[in-house]
């Protein structure tokens, strides 16, 4: 097993009591408006203004009086967790070694409004599957700059591009100099990144993000895709204010973020809702206390400004020149909020060994869709790896 060096150091999460303490009581304390004014029957027009307030309510008491986050806490000082210096900046990640001696490294890159919560279920079964002909993997996840135990950027220049070399700084430094990779939002975003930028690293690529080169057109589309693309391009238009506002003025929520556990909750809570694969609530496929860690991370680390700056570095700055050569597998989950049709995706990425769209599943398939999501990593991955042999 690998050893960390001085460019490597073990790092253990544990919140001191008082924050803990006072979340509760910041939460005890909340002043909240009044109801929305939209219909309240059980649907997705119950949430056409935000998160509900009897939502918000019921996940707030729950919050305050039953969650824990030292479970989640040991959860991840059990994994093994580290953190190492790039380019001045202090990178936190977690680290999996698997006990397979023909285990392929895999570094897995989450988003926003998520985090390494993302893949905090799928890292073992990665590492040491159940199943012995499933590939098994060295997992690395880092956190994002400015997200979770990462440091958070003093100056800009901190988008993409720099993200996605730091990663293969990251790698080197753990021994991997080739590695696979794998990601969604953001995360799909840098590992595009990584798989066009650096092929010497990268063995290929599995994302559930793929974003197509401008300017091409829905002729010669089946009707599936076209309504793919109406879809995306529906929510840019009609529902992503939140990521203008924290592509320009990131500092202005970021105040609330930091200070109001409650605004941080609902401005979170709200995507999950959104973008998941549900009729109502998120917490159809999504847990409760899944949805906590990863909102409690954020209070803790005060990252709620410094990771929303993440869009104002690098929002519609994929290179439209990009192409990704390497071998990758691709997934589009159907209530994802980004739909690429492969003709279109195939201009960039030009060795698709796999493609699947599958009947269930939105933005956060590892945790609507756990079993599905990790056997679909699987076996893209394998794909990926047998497109070398």
């Amino acid at each position: 097993m690998l050893r960390p060096t001085s460019d490597v150091q073990a790092f253990e999460a544990h919140a001191t009591d008082a924050d803990l303490d006072e979340l509760r009581t910041r939460l005890a304390a909340a002043r909240l408006p009044e109801a929305e004014t939209v219909h309240a029957a059980p649907g997705r027009r119950r949430w056409d203004q935000g998160v509900p307030l009897a939502d918000l309510v019921d996940v707030v008491h729950y919050w305050r009086t039953e969650y824990d986050w030292r479970s989640f806490e040991a959860r991840l000082n059990q994994i093994g967790q580290f953190r190492t210096t790039i380019d001045d900046l202090g990178i936190h990640f977690l680290h999996r070694r698997s006990a397979r001696a023909d285990a392929t490294p895999l570094l897995l890159t989450h988003g926003w409004p998520d985090s390494v919560v993302r893949f905090i279920d799928a890292v073992d079964e990665l590492a040491d599957p159940k199943d012995a002909d499933a590939p098994a993997f060295h997992v690395v996840v880092p956190s994002l700059p400015g997200f979770g135990y990462s440091d958070k950027p003093a100056t800009t220049g901190w988008g993409t591009e720099k993200t996605a070399a730091a990663w293969v700084e990251l790698m080197g430094r753990l021994g991997y100099g080739k590695f696979t990779a794998h990601g969604g939002d953001w995360g799909g975003n840098i590992t595009t990144v990584l798989g066009g930028r650096f092929p010497a690293h990268v063995l290929g690529i599995h994302t559930t993000f793929a974003e197509a080169p401008p300017g091409l057109t829905t002729d010669g589309l089946t009707a599936a895709e076209r309504k793919w693309t109406e879809e995306t391009r529906d929510f840019w238009r009609h529902r992503a204010a939140y990521a203008k506002q924290q592509a320009t003025r990131p500092q202005t929520i970021g105040y609330s973020l930091v200070d109001s556990p409650v605004g941080l909750l609902a401005w979170i809570l709200d995507k999950f809702a959104e973008w998941s694969d549900t009729e109502d609530s998120p917490f159809e496929t999504i847990s409760l206390d899944r949805v906590l860690d990863n909102v409690t991370l954020y209070w803790l680390t005060r990252s709620g400004a410094s990771a929303a700056r993440i869009y104002y570095e690098s929002h519609n700055s994929l290179d439209p020149e990009l192409r990704v050569d390497v071998p990758s597998a691709i997934t589009m989950y159907p209530r994802d909020v980004e739909k690429c049709p492969r003709p279109w995706a195939q201009e960039r990425y030009r060795q698709i060994v796999r493609w699947r769209s599958p009947e269930n599943g939105g933005h956060f398939p590892s945790l609507e869709v756990p079993q599905y999501f990790l056997k679909d990593l699987q076996e893209g991955l394998a794909a990926v790896l047998a497109a070398h042999r």
